[in-house]
């Protein structure tokens, strides 16, 4: 304890005094250098102890540099120098590295070493130019690492950052040294390097004796190429992109058109943007196995060799930058225009009416002129031709719609609202007051239609309300429907007008009566016809089945042809079966009934409130279908002059006409069922209860129905009233409720028109779309109850949704993209679009692409050889004016094209045994070892050559 405490105290003092008296240095570092040496070593002893598997897990102090490669990091100083060193390793079980490793670091790639250091200043050039002092820092590197019995390889940059040059050093044990050099020359690359041969004869200069006799003399060297082939297939590409432009010259001036062809064109979206390719091209990795070359001769032959022979082919596609960047300025496509309308949705509720926001006399009206812009007149009358003039040439159908989009409320995706708001989105920048400018003009000429009796365009005309959609959608779905029913209550006062003889001969098709009129189905019995007339051949049609289906009564028939004109028959649809009319021995006749009056949402929400107010009595739902039921008794009366109160119940609610016991006809045979209705005439029964209680309201409307046929009754639905009610409530409705209708129906129509997109079947794109569909209705069922308000959270949410069909989006378009370009290698398409898919998954969900996300894609993809021809076949040859753009400096041909990138790795192997490179070593006596190696990195204008040799020191 003593002497631990004098130590302490001489530390002290000499703390004190640091000024005065000169620190004690231990005899072992004596110097600064040899300080920094053990420095050093202290670092390079702590690594090799954690080992790689410990450094992979403090993931604080380590970095993924790529695939299975990882580095440590730690900061050195010596004579006030910085300098930093980084250990870079792996966690696999590999001796040697394969040569064209995808996932190689350049290092590792030039020098054939795994796992290696590399020390450098702490500068902003990261080199060391001074070559005294890199020789002395590799030397203090290889002397700690000799301290540590280490074999790593130890590297320096040195001269300028552009020529990418290294120097270093490894110890392999007590015989061998090997010693590393790169550089690069980037200008004025002699004629001879550029080819095969000369590569070849640079190589063994470095181990010949005289170089005079390199091109007779037959070395053993091992060789091994990749080259690298690119084809642009998007305007990035000068060449391409002048020859294109020639062509289509030549073209505009022979047929006046512009001939220039979008790569989407055919997609779906084409109708409302172009999209960038995501696709740019592809390069082509064909790598050649390794060979032993005994002469230049043979370098020679191998320069005119075709990539079909390489063994392995990879791709690689070069995607756009602007498919991973989220940034304003490069969203394209409908979500950039979502983010628009979703802020014109938070705006909307500073006015009452649309027209306000387009009035100058808008209290915020000076807030919105400085931050919004609408177009000029001669773009919304563009935008009102196409969906109202151009859209009279699509017939409406529901095209395209997704399973999963039933779940949104909104309009389809070929209805005039829907492509309202697609063409919303595109128009000026999607503010409010531009929405707000076209949606008057909209509603002005949808008036127009209705006064003018002009058809709604991409409106269909049912029975049938679509009840699904939004709201505004059944409203212009409604009154399309009463312009209709307005055309042809003209039409027919026009024709009774020009029909004033009553002889005139008239089809059975010319009668005033709509075929929008439906069937009335009875139990147990269909009815198929048309709405009768007054004529006199449809009253002869009424007698005709009337004979047929009783022509065994000739009491019958005498009976009928009795019948007084005022009592006639008129609009019968048929028999219902084999009843029969209880004052009158004649068989009951179904009518043809008016159709249930059409109703849009709120309308049945107005009338479920009304019962719920006043009760569900039995009266009062009486009185509400009252216009209903005194149109059935009408038609009722029409069709059987001599029917009775108590017929129309028994043919129109069954369950309240009580038979009494007797034979049933089901038991009898079908011949004589005729004959037992005859003699079980007439039909025994009595009224229900309430049918029977005093004052029912149903007799009442019967004592006061007349007998009319559905051809000369009043209409149930009235179209002029209908039809003035629908423009008001387009006129003045809510902002806020119309761009909640309008963002539900963007959403849709958006998905519905990227749904239809060929992406050829990818299975992580349906899923996607899938997803993306359940996600919309999730949040968009928040805007269809009208329960949104100003500052909402659901306005948050809506921009989420916008990023995440952001991220769909650029997905479809790859999709689509690969499919076009690898249709007839569908494996291709789908692992490329796989990994790419794994690579953007982390972006998911999120508007910006962070630095925690890995920004380049650099996954490639082994080609097989049934694949080769297609990927063969988008490498078009150059045209002659291409050829001579390009100086064909370098061999290797690929269907004309020369490679962009030439990589060689030449290598002389000896065994150590029996040679001056012998070791005394028992395990080291038949091990080969590579005593010269050089990697050649080459382009017509560039050369980087990198060279180790081993050395017996």
């Amino acid at each position: 304890m003593a002497s631990s405490t004098k130590v302490e105290s001489n530390g002290e003092d000499e703390a004190l005094d640091d000024e005065e008296v000169e620190h004690f240095d231990d005899f072992t570092i004596a110097s600064t250098w040899e300080r920094f040496i053990s420095e050093i070593e202290a670092v390079c002893r702590q690594w090799m102890a954690d080992g790689p598997n410990n450094l992979l897990k403090k993931g604080s102090t380590q970095l993924e540099i790529s695939t299975n490669l990882y580095k440590v990091k730690s900061d050195l100083k010596c004579d006030n120098k910085n300098y930093s060193m980084e250990y870079y390793f792996g966690n696999s079980n590999h001796d040697k590295v394969v040569d064209w490793e995808l996932s190689l670091h350049e290092l590792q790639l030039c020098f054939g070493v795994q796992e290696f250091l590399v020390i450098a200043p702490q500068s902003i050039s990261g080199v060391i130019l001074d070559s005294p002092e890199a020789s002395k820092l590799l030397s203090a590197v290889a002397i700690a690492l000799t301290n540590c019995s280490s074999f790593w390889p130890a590297f320096v940059p040195v001269h300028d950052p552009s020529r990418k040059a290294y120097i270093g050093i490894q110890n392999m044990g007590t015989t061998f040294t090997r010693r590393f050099e790169a550089d690069r020359v980037g200008t004025q690359v002699p004629i001879k390097l550029m080819h095969l041969e000369g590569l070849y004869e640079l190589f063994v200069s470095k181990f010949a004796y005289s170089s005079v006799d390199i091109p007779t003399n037959f070395f053993k060297v091992h060789f091994t190429m990749k080259l690298t082939f690119r084809i642009l297939l998007s305007d990035d590409d000068d060449i391409r992109r002048a020859d294109a432009d020639m062509t289509e010259s030549a073209e505009e001036n022979a047929d006046g058109t512009h001939g220039k062809v979008q790569w989407d064109d055919d997609c779906p979206w084409s109708e409302w943007y172009s999209s960038e390719d995501p696709v740019k091209g592809f390069e082509l990795i064909a790598s050649w196995s390794e060979k032993m070359i005994e002469s230049s001769l043979e370098m020679a032959e191998l320069e005119n060799s075709s990539p079909h022979e390489a063994k392995k082919w990879i791709l690689f596609p070069i995607l756009s930058p602007n498919i991973t960047d989220s940034t304003m300025g490069n969203r394209v496509g409908f979500s950039s225009q979502m983010y628009l309308l979703i802020d014109a949705l938070d705006m909307s509720f500073q006015a009452q009416f649309m027209e306000d926001f387009v009035s100058v006399e808008n209290p915020g009206s000076d807030n919105l002129k400085s931050s919004t812009v609408v177009p000029p007149p001669t773009v919304v009358d563009r935008v009102l031709k196409e969906l109202f003039h151009e859209g009279k040439k699509f017939h409406y159908f529901a095209k395209g719609e997704h399973r999963n989009s039933q779940a949104i409320k909104a309009a389809p995706v070929d209805s005039l609202f829907a492509q309202f708001c697609l063409h919303v989105l595109w128009f000026g920048n999607c503010n409010i007051r531009a929405i707000a400018t076209l949606w008057v003009e909209f509603v002005r000429e949808v008036r127009w239609c209705w006064e003018e009796v002009q058809p709604l365009p991409r409106m269909p005309i049912s029975s049938s309300i679509d009840l699904s959609s939004c709201l505004i959608n059944q409203k212009l779905q409604m009154l399309a429907i009463c312009i209709e029913r307005k055309h042809q209550s003209i039409e027919e006062f026009q024709d009774c007008l020009g029909s004033q003889d009553p002889e005139s001969p008239r089809d059975e098709d010319d009668g005033p009566v709509s075929e929008d009129f439906s069937l009335m189905q009875t139990p147990g019995e269909n009815f198929d016809g048309k709405c009768d007339s007054h004529s006199s051949e449809d009253e002869f049609e009424s007698k005709a089945n009337l004979l047929e289906d009783s022509s065994k009564s000739e009491d019958l028939i005498s009976f009928t042809d009795q019948k007084s004109p005022d009592s006639m028959r008129r609009g019968s649809a048929g028999i219902v079966g084999n009843m029969m009319l209880l004052n009158s021995y004649q068989i009951m006749h179904a009518p043809f009934t008016q159709d249930v009056p059409l109703m849009t949402e709120d309308m049945h929400e107005e009338r479920l409130q009304a019962v719920e107010a006043f009760g569900d009595s039995f009266d009062f739902s009486a009185q509400l279908e009252k216009d209903i039921l005194s149109s059935d008794m009408s038609a009722f009366k029409a069709a059987n002059p001599d029917g009775v109160f108590e017929d129309f119940i028994r043919w129109h609610s069954p369950g309240d006409w009580e038979e009494e016991s007797g034979p049933k006809d089901e038991d009898l045979p079908d011949s004589s069922a005729t004959e037992t209705s005859k003699n079980n005439w007439p039909p025994r029964g009595h009224l229900s209860k309430r049918m029977s209680e005093h004052g029912n309201l149903w007799r009442q409307l019967w004592n006061d129905a007349p007998a009319l046929p559905v051809s000369e009754q009043k209409s149930l639905l009235d179209p002029n009233r209908e039809g003035e009610k629908i423009l008001h409530y387009l006129e003045t409705l809510r902002p806020h409720q119309l761009l909640e209708q309008m963002v539900c129906t963007s959403f849709k129509a958006a998905a519905d028109t990227l749904s239809q997109t060929n992406y050829g079947g990818l299975k992580l794109m349906k899923t996607k779309m899938e997803q993306l569909y359940t996600t919309m209705a999730s949040v968009l069922k928040f805007l269809q109850g009208n329960r949104l308000s100003a500052e909402s959270e659901v306005i948050d949410d809506l921009r989420r949704l916008c990023v995440v069909f952001e991220h769909v989006e650029k997905l479809m378009a790859l999709a689509a993209s690969l499919h076009r370009k690898l249709s007839q290698a569908p494996r291709l398409s789908e692992v490329i679009f796989k990994d790419y898919f794994d690579f953007y998954l982390p972006r998911m969900g999120t508007g910006s692409s962070g630095s925690k996300f890995r920004t380049e894609f650099n996954k490639k993809q082994l080609v097989r050889s049934h694949e080769r021809g297609v990927i063969s076949s988008m490498f078009i040859p150059p045209t002659a004016s291409q050829s001579w753009r390009k100086v064909l400096s370098m061999g290797n041909l690929f269907n004309g094209h020369e490679p962009m990138l030439r990589e060689i790795v030449f290598s002389l192997r000896d065994r150590v045994n029996g040679n001056h490179y012998a070791d005394s070593t028992p395990t080291a006596q038949e091990e080969e070892i590579d005593t010269h190696r050089m990697y050649i990195n080459g382009t017509a204008n560039d050369l980087r050559v990198a060279l180790s040799v081993t050395s017996c020191d």
